[in-house]
């Protein structure tokens, strides 16, 4: 295979069995290179973590579930460095190609998943969602996306960040298949939607956004409209978004630093500036700072259920298309402190969350979201392909 946009990890070939028939037989899928496959290292977007990998001996139970219904794994792709970023670019190993915006960043930390499914390489890939790995690049790259609830996807066998917040989701081009892949993945849902489900925006959370990127989303808000009518706004006072951003940074931090840190250090690492520099303010989190997030982030998902209830909430994914890929680091870091105000709510809430691509602005895709009750995920898919249904209709 020619791998013009980059997305790969440049291994040699490996024939991972699959089954001949099912429900996603005849599609083809790639998975980031957090998740082990047997035949294949796991090297996290690190050299070194690739050179200490070895050839790994059993494949990731989520990774296994797609090859028994039928779908050919075609290779991993590139991930920021460690999953700790959501730019796309990885010090080491390049940028990959955004398929639905040549001039602009991926999106990260799920950067080659999204580059091979935009470029048509493969039909659908695997990634994960920490703050938003999942969700940003399928905003930017024009994907359908989801983060799932936290824990409704095995995450066995595959490299972590941070524990309380890591996720297994999941790109496709069209809504048929995303659909599919859903079925295949999440199993039944312990709390469904309603045949006709209630949806609300906030008025709050779109304010957050430039008003371009309002105007752009007029489009999407109509289509969503017209296949649930009666779209509401959401009525009550929304918890600090600002408290909730500072509490997800500093659970992220502290895990992320007691997941890798020791391994960072013992085997002194290379890492990118980037990274580098998250996983030292990482390091400096205190146990007061880390326990206090954690207690707020219960009262913030309180208060978020006791707000939504068995409705959905319709929400941006991020702030506008994705950076020009000559935006400086500085510019990109900002978007991403932007843009986790909207993405930390669903990581804080233990959510799904799914990204749409309906719309573009100055020709490149921008997401719109939708947020719904743990455990409706599979629910909140099938509404998602609904709406796109009604965009082809």
């Amino acid at each position: 295979m020619t791998d013009s946009a980059f997305a790969f990890m440049p291994y040699p070939a490996v024939d991972v069995p699959h089954a001949a028939g099912g429900p996603l037989a005849g599609y083809t899928f790639a998975a980031k290179d957090l998740f082990d496959v047997a035949g294949y290292p796991t090297g996290g977007g690190n050299p070194h973590v690739l050179a200490m990998s070895g050839i790994k001996r059993k494949t990731a139970p989520t990774i296994q579930r797609l090859l028994d219904a039928g779908a050919e794994l075609i290779g991993k792709t590139h991930t920021n460095e460690m999953a700790f970023s959501m730019s796309g670019k990885n010090a080491h190993y390049g940028t990959p190609r955004n398929g639905a915006a040549y001039d602009r960043i991926p999106g990260g930390s799920s950067s080659g998943s999204a580059s091979a499914v935009s470029n048509g390489l493969c039909d659908f890939a695997m990634g994960s969602d920490t703050g938003g790995s999942v969700r940003t690049p399928a905003s930017y790259c024009g994907l359908f996306g989801l983060r799932p609830s936290h824990g409704r996807v095995s995450l066995e066998n595959t490299q972590a960040l941070c524990e309380s917040m890591d996720t297994a989701g999941y790109f496709t081009r069209d809504a048929e298949l995303f659909g599919r892949v859903g079925e295949c993945l999440l199993g039944e849902d312990s709390a469904p939607l309603p045949d006709q489900p209630q949806l609300v925006i906030s008025d709050e959370l779109f304010a957050l956004i430039p008003t371009a990127s309002l105007d752009a989303l007029a489009p999407a808000f109509a289509q969503i409209n017209a296949c649930c009518p009666d779209l509401q706004t959401l009525v009550g006072e929304l918890p600090s978004l600002n408290e909730a951003y500072w509490a997800f940074r500093y659970i992220q931090g502290r895990e992320a630093w007691l997941a890798q840190g020791d391994f960072i250090e013992r085997n002194g690492l290379t890492l990118g500036p980037d990274v580098a520099a998250r996983f030292a303010w990482s390091k400096a989190v205190t146990d007061e700072q880390y326990n206090d997030a954690c207690a707020l982030r219960e009262v913030f998902a309180a208060r978020w259920e006791h707000l939504l209830g068995n409705r959905v909430l319709v929400m941006p994914t991020v702030p506008d298309i994705a950076p020009l890929l000559s935006a400086k680091d500085e510019e990109i870091e900002e978007t991403r402190k932007i843009s986790h105000h909207l993405l930390a709510i669903s990581v804080l809430c233990r959510t799904p969350q799914l990204s749409m691509p309906l719309v573009k602005k100055d020709g490149a895709p921008l997401g719109i979201s939708l947020m719904g009750p743990r455990g409706s995920d599979l629910s909140l898919v099938k509404l998602a392909v609904r709406i796109a249904e009604q965009g082809a209709a």
